[in-house]
């Protein structure tokens, strides 16, 4: 499965969202298929939700005078979709791999961090940075499941990026490989993996899968970040944010969320939520 919208750092989009659904589904009737591998095209894995669109959708949501106000079971089913199809990566019964290569933050760890296994080139960069405002991940248990409670903590307490390198080093990633090997290097682990009979892949899924549903309770994990993240773009500051994004335009707005970081948004061609 390919990201294909190099342009737009691949940012994700309610069609993004339906297709990948679709793709998770029919890769898991298909009895040819033993691995999914997700990739993207071009400098970014994925820059996150949209926020050309979705700031908009949220300033043009009802709520003014005698106008019903923010509906919070209306907005949990909404980023559930997104949420959902996400966690395909991690239910469906074919082992998943992702290959990521350049920015893969906010939205773009709600997504990847599903994946089995995940392969950074040395371009890589992961990071939540909405944790400072307008958002919770959608699935915090990736989060502590694969760089244990306290490192979670040091890295949703900031919105800090990890490189590749320190992504593997954490344990938040399988490994970390020079750019130019990444394709070969998640092939040939695709193809290592697929030479297991389909049935046996699909009994260690499940029976690791179980391991992680007691520990870490994924569903109610993601229906906590489902009603914290729409109650974080309703604070005072995440509507402050939205308003600001109308004002000077999203990026702007992102750079002014991030500049005492000196991070993400502050660099020039930074995009996504």
């Amino acid at each position: 499965m390919v990201l294909c919208r190099p342009a737009q750092l691949n940012t994700i989009t309610p069609d993004l969202r339906d297709q990948l659904d679709d793709a998770l589904e029919r890769a898991d009737r298909d009895r040819d298929v033993k691995v999914v591998l997700l990739v993207a095209e071009g400098r970014a894995f994925c820059a996150g939700f949209g926020l050309d669109w979705s700031t908009l959708a949220q300033a043009s949501a009802p709520g003014g005078a005698g106008e019903r106000v923010w509906d919070s079971v209306d907005d949990v089913q909404m980023i559930g979709r997104f949420g959902n199809t996400f966690a395909k990566l991690h239910s469906i019964s074919k082992p998943t791999l992702a290959a990521v290569r350049g920015w893969c933050v906010a939205g773009g760890t709600d997504m990847v961090l599903n994946a089995d296994l995940i392969i950074a080139g040395e371009s890589a960069r992961f990071g939540y940075p909405p944790a400072r405002v307008w958002g919770v991940p959608e699935a915090p248990w990736v989060w502590v499941a694969r760089l244990g409670l306290e490192r979670a903590k040091r890295y949703l307490f900031t919105g800090d990026e990890l490189t590749g390198s320190e992504a593997a080093a954490a344990g938040m990633v399988l490994e970390c490989v020079p750019d130019d090997e990444l394709d070969a290097r998640a092939d040939a682990l695709a193809h290592r993996i697929a030479l297991l009979p389909l049935n046996q892949l699909q009994m260690m899924k499940w029976m690791l899968n179980d391991i992680a549903r007691h520990q870490y309770k994924p569903d109610t994990s993601r229906l906590l970040g489902f009603i914290f993240d729409g109650v974080a773009r309703h604070t005072q500051e995440g509507l402050d944010f939205v308003s600001r994004a109308q004002e000077i335009g999203w990026r702007e707005a992102v750079r002014g969320r991030d500049r005492p970081f000196g991070d993400y948004g502050e660099r020039p061609s930074d995009t996504g939520a």
